[in-house]
């Protein structure tokens, strides 16, 4: 009867206890945050937070986008994308920007991530479609996109181009790059190409339309990053 009476209660705590994740479907411990005089600061920008932070109640202004100098500075709340409609890339390119965790997990009991993202069609509707390159303060990379459906690419792995912060409340930076040329995209940390693919396997069914389109930011939930250099050039 004990055994019958805990398996009830766990079971109820269960249903009860809200389902929390950190974007594109990764279940988490830790609820999104409200970031306070949160929204979009920073002129022509725009952006959307994934439909899981949306089914737990909230919305594009619970996170920050604002700007100091040259520098875009991320704060988040729910898990999201942001984006310039104007910052638009087509044919052979190169996406990049230099992004700084000042604080690492000064807002979360685990590492989350941050990122470049390209090949944005459909944005700020249910169907847009992107792919990113994201690192995390512990040395890992993950890319992952959206098909609009969740399709992931790279499950966190460790690389040793990806730095790592010494202890949590220390800096970390990583510079994240996209390049794609000749029929091919790679993504880069520091300086060293950690996967690649060939447009054949990026623009299919369930992934994305094109690898021409809008790039930008892409933040999961309860973190803070500060971009700078965030350019496009041609190849």
């Amino acid at each position: 009867m004990r055994l019958i009476h805990a398996f009830a209660t766990a079971v109820a705590l269960a249903v009860i206890a809200p389902a929390v994740y950190a974007g594109a479907g990764t279940l988490l411990q830790d609820p999104d945050r409200v970031v306070p005089n949160g929204g979009i600061s920073v002129p022509g920008w725009t952006g959307k937070i994934d439909s899981q932070s949306v089914a737990a109640g909230r919305t594009l202004n619970d996170a920050k986008l604002s700007q100091d100098g040259s520098a875009l500075h991320i704060e988040t709340g729910p898990a999201g994308s942001w984006w310039n409609p104007a910052n638009k890339a087509s044919g052979d390119y190169t996406v990049k920007a230099s992004f700084k965790e000042p604080k690492y997990m000064a807002h979360n009991s685990h590492p989350h991530s941050y990122g470049i993202f390209i090949g944005g069609n459909d944005m700020g509707t249910d169907k847009q479609t992107m792919v990113y390159c994201v690192t995390y303060g512990n040395g890992r990379a993950l890319i992952r996109g959206f098909g609009p459906a969740v399709f992931t690419l790279l499950r966190p792995t460790e690389s040793a181009s990806v730095h790592k912060a010494a202890a949590a409340g220390d800096p970390v930076t990583e510079d994240i790059q996209w390049t794609v040329k000749g029929g091919r995209a790679e993504c880069s940390v520091n300086g060293t190409v950690i996967a690649g693919y060939d447009k054949a396997d990026l623009v299919a069914a369930g992934k994305l339309t094109s690898t021409d389109g809008v790039y930008g930011i892409r933040a999961t939930h309860n973190v803070e990053a500060i971009v700078t250099g965030l350019t496009m050039t041609k190849n």
